[in-house]
């Protein structure tokens, strides 16, 4: 089964820790943009004008850009694309979003625990769940196909990336921007090619479906890229920094482990006494969901987004509901 965080059936919870997503969100620019977006029509099939626009945002050749349904589609697009060129093997980092092994799994490829060992590597920085910086790199990056997710680096609050410009350069970067923006029901991602895989890239489009992206996608993509909207994402992290700060000062007085984190998110583990299940069902009963982190290869463990002091005073006066 497939675990996320988020609204689950028990519908929207009231302080919801249980995702990455932007706390300061929505961002006005990009939900003034989405709610604008003309619905009543198909975008360009080609978009151009989109693809044009993050080329220049991120300074490349449009070629480089490839546009993607989400993160999630563009995992098992590229998982597909390796396992036909004859690829069978993959590495994951130990602690990581599920759906590289669901793609891996979908597609037959053999996970291995040595990243110079395999086809396709898959790296995340900063990484879901711990927050921390990406280990594991294969010693040579061009050797394999190494997607570095960047769908938290928008949201780093401190420490700085694993890899430089240059060596990114080499490597597929995949960014979904929804989570940065404060608007994961966007759907909507694309990926930077290496400055050497125009055949690849172009390879990978072929593959998508017409209109991967509808108007809604296109419209926030289009505003990811434009400056005023990167401004106020930048000037979203001082709030997170601060938010951040409050949360695990508050925790650690009640008796919480917090792990080190870099991004908007980290790692816990509640005081002892405390059966977790029992917790987190209690809690959601009360308006308050975490992520349970078993589902992520740490057991008796929480990840919990950076939200608002209110919310934390909520998490901290319902704790005995686990007790």
């Amino acid at each position: 089964m497939r675990i996320h965080g988020g609204p689950d059936a028990g519908g929207v919870a009231l302080h919801d820790f249980s995702t990455n997503s932007n706390a300061c969100g929505p961002c006005p620019i990009a939900l003034a943009a989405v709610q604008s977006a003309d619905a009543t029509r198909y975008p360009d099939p080609q978009y151009t004008a989109l693809k044009a626009a993050l080329a220049a945002h991120h300074s490349v050749e449009p070629w480089r850009v490839v546009l993607a349904g989400s993160a999630s589609e563009f995992i098992f697009r590229i998982s597909a694309w390796v396992r036909q060129g004859g690829g069978s093997r993959v590495h994951l980092p130990q602690h990581a979003y599920g759906d590289y092994a669901h793609a891996a799994q979908a597609w037959g490829l053999t996970q291995v625990s040595d990243p110079d060992a395999a086809d396709l590597v898959w790296a995340c920085d900063p990484a879901s769940p711990t927050g921390q910086s990406h280990t594991g790199w294969p010693k040579v990056l061009e050797r394999c196909t190494l997607v570095l997710d960047g769908a938290y680096a928008p949201l780093r609050l401190s420490g700085a990336p694993a890899l430089g410009a240059k060596q990114r350069e080499a490597v597929w970067q995949m960014f979904s921007p929804n989570k940065a923006l404060g608007l994961t029901g966007v759907r909507a991602a694309y990926a930077v090619a290496p400055v050497h895989a125009q055949f690849a890239a172009a390879a990978l489009d072929a593959m998508a479906p017409s209109w991967v992206l509808g108007a809604h996608g296109v419209a926030m993509l289009s505003a990811w890229a434009q400056a005023d909207t990167q401004a106020w994402v930048t000037q979203s992290l001082d709030t997170l920094r601060q938010w951040k700060q409050h949360q695990v000062g508050v925790l650690e007085n009640a008796g919480w482990t917090v792990m080190p984190s870099n991004a908007n998110f980290f790692c816990a583990r509640p005081p002892a006494g405390h059966d977790l299940p029992t917790l987190l069902a209690n809690l959601r009963a009360h308006g308050i969901k975490l992520r349970d982190a078993a589902s992520f290869g740490l057991p008796g463990l929480v990840r919990l987004g950076v939200l608002p002091p209110v919310a934390v005073d909520a998490l901290i006066a319902n704790l005995h509901f686990g007790d």
